[in-house]
Formats: structure tokens, sequence, C-alpha cells
């Protein structure tokens, strides 16, 4: 009897999306396997670091180590505020210059089309070109331009992208989602209104669109910021720690789909 095909959909959220490796982490230690993974924005990120080959610890390391520095590259303000080469070297470096096809687990990464509003993923090609594109935070990353289409944020069109990892053949769907608003939040700056409208927006936009995924993991770390990269460390434990809650629940889910093969 074949295993089920356990998908992961790794959703938007800046800094707080290092929570992913804490679930990633959470879901090795308890052996369940991760066959393919689906990301927008930060989830993107992440889930191409994580399919490069780097090991949890090392992943770890670089996460707690990863400042505004590595990405903050100013450009004269017309698409965005930040032209994204710098984040792309660094995206290119650590992932060994890889295509998203030489990926273990396979991973699709979302981005959206910021002059037609759809959805574009990326399911083969330069890996560095389809983050940058997936992480291009509108208004303050400069669209990242691929074959003639201007690319933004996957997160705009598809903030946990469940229905890209069914897409992908998955028969079980773990969600991540770290994109929640935080209210009474300090707002002392353009890129604190752009991210907070943003996080506004998605959240009435998965009040309307339940996701449909058969595990959902939410770990809570609205309060601390989508831009500051300070509290890793705390993000990926909170990430961990929400996974580990819900291990019983995604082997209850693994079970019911190997009776459900028998029937």
């Amino acid at each position: 009897m074949r295993k089920p095909k356990i998908g992961l959909a790794l959703g938007s959220g800046g800094a707080r999306g290092f929570a992913h490796l804490g679930v990633i982490k959470a879901l090795h230690e308890a052996n369940i396997p991760i066959d393919c993974i689906a990301g927008s924005s930060m989830g993107a990120l992440v889930g191409g670091l994580y399919g490069s080959g780097h090991d949890l610890e090392r992943l770890y390391k670089l996460a707690a180590a990863f400042r505004r520095k590595y990405y903050l590259d100013f450009t004269v303000p017309k698409m965005g505020f930040i032209s994204g080469q710098k984040i792309k070297e660094f995206i290119r470096i650590f992932t060994m210059g890889r295509t998203i096809e030489q990926l273990s687990p396979t991973l699709w990464i979302v981005a959206t089309d910021i002059k037609t509003g759809e959805k574009v993923i990326f399911k083969d090609g330069p890996l560095a070109n389809a983050i940058r594109a997936s992480i291009s935070i509108p208004g303050i990353f400069i669209p990242e331009k691929i074959n003639g289409r201007l690319l933004v944020d996957g997160g705009v069109v598809d903030r946990v992208p469940v229905s890209v990892v069914k897409e992908m053949g998955a028969d079980i769907v773990i969600a991540v989602d770290v994109s929640h608003v935080k209210g009474d939040v300090e707002i002392t700056s353009i890129f604190d209104v752009i991210i907070q409208s943003i996080d506004i927006m998605q959240d009435e936009l998965a009040r309307l669109k339940q996701f449909d995924a058969d595990v959902m993991i939410k770990p809570r770390v609205e309060q601390y910021s989508a831009k500051a990269f300070t509290n890793t460390e705390d993000i990926i434990r909170i990430g961990e720690e929400e996974a580990l809650k819900q291990i019983p629940l995604i082997v209850d889910v693994i079970q019911k789909w190997k009776e459900s093969q028998h029937e």
C-alpha cells in the first residue's frame, strides 16, 4: 500500500515566517515526512532554503544571523524603496544557485502578477528569481520581472497556498499561517503602514476564504514585527511548540487516510 503524499503550505508573514522552520523541525522529529511544499513569500524562502539540502541546525543558525542589512539596498523610489538585488544574491548563495526542479522535497512558489492580478506558480527555473518575486512586498520591494510579467508578493493573492499543495498531488495538507493582524501596533514609518495594511487585507481575505487544509497550524507570532528580524529564535520556538501540539492530530489524519485506502 502506498504511503500518503504529505504536503506543506507555508504562508507569508515577513520575519514571522521563520516559525515555518520550527514547524518543519517538529514534523521531522515526529517522523512525519514532507513530500512537497508550496510557499508564498517568506514561506517560499524557507521552503527554498530547506529544499536546497541544508540541515535544520544550519538553517536555525542562518535564521538567527539574518539581519535587515542582508536585504536593504535602497533605491530612488519609483516602484519600491528596495531594489532587491541584495536579497536575490543572498538567496542565490544560500541555495547554491539551484533551480526549483533540483529541490527535495518538491517546491512550488507562488507570486502575484501585479498587472493582471493573476496567481503565478513557479514549478521550475532559477530558484532565486522565483523567491525574489514571491517576497516582493508591494511598495517596499521593486517588483521582479520574469518572462515579461511584473511580479509581487505571493501573499497578495494566496496567503497560505493550500490549493497549490493540492494541485501538487498531496493527499494530506498541513498548512502554516503566521500572518495575523496585531492590534495597537506602533506605526512609525511607511514600511509599517504598508505591512500593516497588507496584513489587514489578507486577514479579511482569509476570513472570507476558509483554508481547506487537513491540519492548520497557527503559530501566535503576531506580537513580533514582520520586518525586524530580531526575535528569530523566539519565533522559531513558537512555530515548533505550535506544531508539536498538532502532531497527534496529524498522526490521526494519516491513520484515517490509510484506513480509507482499505475500504
